[in-house]
């Protein structure tokens, strides 16, 4: 069985390129990849943490779409690249450190702790949103981060419903305050990132969660300002069309 993978260093700044390689049959990506790396080249870069799909780390992409390689089985001439949308460092090793500047610029961790008593049902409530694994699969799918690094992105804004929805949270229009900006107005709801998600969380709905908590609590709707402005009649005046005049 082949197994194709997409090679590039940022620090020798070599080019990219496609290296195809035999691997055993019946394997996941991952065990394809510790082959690769033991048997032919073990330059290769990628990441692997628990084996189990609870980590995230090895999140990359499958013929184009967004997988976990512990979780996934490989098929004869599989291409395997690294996920989209951020910095690559050296082969499927990409760089963590402008998405995790986005959770603080969201505030999107328990700001404030609240004497609230939490009951099972406060848990149910959180407890999708908090099974994310941060494997970013939600960005590399995202088409509003691909041309928007200031957006703060389908996790952000998962993770921002999860601290507003905490009683144990005491001040969640912060936390709404922050996400008005390059957040949950910004978002297109393809709904790619629910479809990229292993944890199977549905950011596109947490995202319209988000938009209808933001209105009850006094901010401005800009999907309808966006929409107004947007709204032509079809009238052009230079052809001396008068609404009024019957």
């Amino acid at each position: 069985m082949k197994i194709k993978i997409k090679r590039y260093n940022k620090e020798k700044n070599e080019q990219t390129t496609i290296e195809e390689y035999s691997v055993n049959h019946n394997e996941t990506i991952l065990n394809s990849l510790i082959e690769v790396k033991t048997k032919y080249d073990n330059s290769l870069g990628f990441r692997c943490g628990c084996k189990s799909g609870v980590c995230g780390s090895c999140a990359i992409r499958v013929n184009g779409v967004e997988k976990l390689a512990c979780k996934t089985h490989l098929e004869d001439e599989d291409l395997i690249e690294p996920i989209k949308n951020t910095e690559v460092l050296k082969d499927l090793i990409v760089s963590l450190h402008h998405e995790e500047n986005l959770l603080k610029i969201g505030h999107t961790f328990l700001n404030s702790n609240s004497l609230e008593t939490i009951t099972k049902e406060d848990e149910k409530k959180i407890d999708r949103q908090s099974t994310c694994i941060l494997c970013q699969s939600c960005y590399s799918s995202c088409p509003v981060y691909e041309v928007n690094k200031e957006f703060l992105g389908p996790y952000a804004l998962t993770r921002a419903l999860r601290y507003v929805d905490d009683k144990k949270e005491s001040t969640p229009l912060e936390i709404l305050k922050n996400i008005q900006t390059n957040g949950i107005w910004d978002c297109t709801l393809c709904g790619y990132c629910t479809i990229a998600c292993p944890q199977f969380i549905d950011p596109k709905s947490d995202i319209m969660s988000l938009r209808i908590k933001s209105v009850q609590n006094g901010f401005e709707d800009k999907s309808l300002s966006a929409f107004n402005s947007s709204f032509d009649l079809g009238f052009n005046n230079d052809f001396g069309f008068n609404p009024n005049g019957f």
